[in-house]
């Protein structure tokens, strides 16, 4: 088992800045992929960044050039610099990890005010 826990969240005027962070309870190296999905009220649950082992990332149309994901295997985080947010951007944001199955965490808000 693994557990996945994020941080960063809060509440924001648009334009500014977040760092999301995700810390797993144990080493992320056999992880073949990272991810931050988000989902809004109302919503379904999208991908928003994705990070192979190798390091290549993928974005979702709306986020790409504002943000950008990470991964420190050594520190067992995957983050996600949030730039020029929008209130578009308002949702629950969860990490997600797989390592022969799927983990997530518990999710953090993000609130962007216009």
């Amino acid at each position: 088992q693994v557990q996945l826990v994020e941080s960063g969240g809060g509440l924001v005027q648009a334009g500014e800045s977040l760092r999301l962070s995700c810390v797993a309870s144990r080493s992320i190296f056999s992880f073949t992929a990272m991810a931050w999905y988000r989902q809004a009220p109302g919503k379904q649950r999208e991908l928003v960044a994705f990070i192979s082992s190798s390091g290549t990332t993928t974005y979702a149309d709306s986020v790409k050039g504002r943000f950008t994901i990470s991964r420190d295997n050594a520190k067992n985080t995957v983050s996600l610099q949030m730039n020029s947010l929008k209130p578009e951007d308002t949702a629950v944001y969860y990490c997600n990890g797989w390592d022969q199955r799927g983990y997530w965490g518990q999710g953090t808000q993000v609130t962007v005010s216009s």
